[in-house]
């Protein structure tokens, strides 16, 4: 088995060992092959500053990440470190998130604010203060293939929990199945709602490995599990 590098040992390494993220399985077209030193697709200058225009009308709260290339197709290009999302009566902080591609935390921003939040006001009847997350960026494959995630290009944020203005916490793992019934109608509206702005989004329905967050990828695939 090929050893796999981790840009980052121990923020990879738990969040591999915490959320078991597996993906969309590969398509049935053979994928080119990607250079072990630039990603298949690197956004151009004025492409990256268009996307970083609209991250901050949407009010984000992040810093732009330099460029770089860890070798065996892993990346972090055109990514920023997302912090949080001003709203107009409350701010919307973001945990566990490392280096994400610009092209992910638009959607995310506006999932966020028009999909999540308003889901906990009209559903839960409380505002979003906080999206708990297992990281974006780590350097590992497909689990069980030798196809790159979309991790490993910071393009995908595994999103595992929300905290609420009046104090709950609702996580994937414990209320899909586990909650009350305004739970667990939150939480399958939110998944929906991230169907309708990611490529990939993958939940507990999905598989096994995903019991406990839901993948969350800008990869165009329009693949909703």
């Amino acid at each position: 088995m090929r050893r796999i590098l981790f840009a980052f040992p121990l923020l990879a390494a738990a969040s591999a060992l915490v959320s078991g993220c597996i993906d969309r399985p590969a398509p049935s077209k053979r994928q080119p092959t990607r250079s072990a030193n630039r990603p298949q697709s690197a956004p151009s200058r004025p492409e990256l500053r268009q996307c970083l225009a609209t991250l901050t009308a949407q009010r984000a709260i992040f810093s732009p990440v330099e460029d770089r290339w860890y070798g065996n197709a892993c990346s972090t290009v055109g990514s920023v470190k997302l912090a949080a999302l001003n709203t107009d009566s409350a701010t919307i902080t973001v945990s566990g998130l490392g280096p994400v591609t610009c092209a992910a935390a638009t959607p995310f921003a506006a999932w966020a604010r028009y999909g999540v939040d308003r889901a906990a006001q009209q559903i839960l009847g409380s505002r979003l203060v906080k999206i708990e997350t297992y990281g974006s960026y780590s350097c590992r494959n497909v689990a069980g293939t030798a196809r790159r995630s979309g991790h490993a290009s910071a393009n995908a944020i595994d999103v595992s929990g929300f905290v609420l203005g009046d104090g709950r916490r609702i996580t994937v793992l414990g209320d899909w199945n586990g909650g009350t019934t305004e739970e667990r109608r939150f939480l399958r509206v939110v998944h929906d709602s991230a169907c309708k702005r990611f490529g990939t989004t993958l939940g507990p329905n999905y598989n096994a490995a995903h019991a406990n967050h839901f993948h969350l990828e800008a990869d165009g695939a329009k693949f909703c599990r």
